[in-house]
């Protein structure tokens, strides 16, 4: 007997018609025109354009941080259009984050700083402490940073405490990958490895992943690239 058809996966990210607006001075200021993106699993998406064109916004929205107010945003199975905040929480434990802000904890080691990621999965805190530790420690050496475990982010500099936030981010393998110019901080070759990294997240668990960034060097790593002009989007 043949191998029945395997049904085409569901996109892990269907945005259709979004749009978004803030209250600015009692002005209403549109900042999203008309978004529509799909993504598909293990595929990764680089978002580019100038400042200001509504990039991080839009994957703020992604991650659940805001909810849609017009059109489908569509993440992960959930809808979050007008979704009430506990649907918006339980989003956010199934997506990395890595903002350019790295949101270290300061009294933290690297090693416990990474942990966290892990503590908000109830499988994970199932394992116990050692289990969480063990992959806290495989996360940091995947970064290159096996000999800052023990480490507090001040005694880091920019570009290690951006790399400690991003095995943070793929400690507990999300399904879905956000990152906001993860390479920033980095010099050339440890961007090159990120990116390596992200790639084979991709790869190994089907994972979803979308990054903003300017950093030219690493765009051969995506599968697409979208543009946002204006709050408008223009494939690359």
């Amino acid at each position: 007997m043949g191998m029945a058809a395997q049904p085409p996966a569901e996109p892990l990210v269907q945005v259709e018609h979004l749009d978004h607006w803030f209250e600015e001075a009692g002005q209403a200021h549109q900042v999203l025109h008309d978004v529509s993106l799909e993504l598909q699993p293990g595929q990764i998406v680089i978002l580019t354009g100038p400042s200001g064109s509504g990039k991080t916004t839009l994957l703020t929205m992604l991650g659940g941080l805001r909810a849609a107010q017009a059109g489908r945003l569509r993440i992960l199975g959930t809808e979050l259009l007008h979704a009430e905040r506990t649907t918006l929480t339980r989003l956010r434990r199934q997506v990395g984050f890595i903002f350019q802000a790295h949101n270290l904890m300061p009294y933290l080691t690297a090693l416990e700083n990474v942990r966290l990621g892990l503590e908000v999965q109830p499988t994970w805190l199932d394992q116990g402490r050692p289990a969480m530790d063990g992959r806290a420690a495989t996360m940091l050496a995947d970064v290159g940073l096996a000999d800052r475990a023990d480490y507090h982010p001040e005694k880091l500099s920019g570009g290690q405490k951006q790399r400690v936030a991003i095995a943070r981010a793929l400690a507990a393998a999300p399904p879905l990958l956000l990152a906001d110019e993860p390479t920033a901080a980095l010099d050339r070759d440890s961007g090159r490895d990120v990116v390596a990294l992200f790639r084979r997240h991709a790869d190994e668990h089907r994972a979803g992943i979308v990054m903003v960034t300017h950093d030219n060097k690493i765009l051969d790593i995506a599968d697409r690239i979208v543009q946002l002009e204006d709050g408008r989007l223009v494939e690359g």
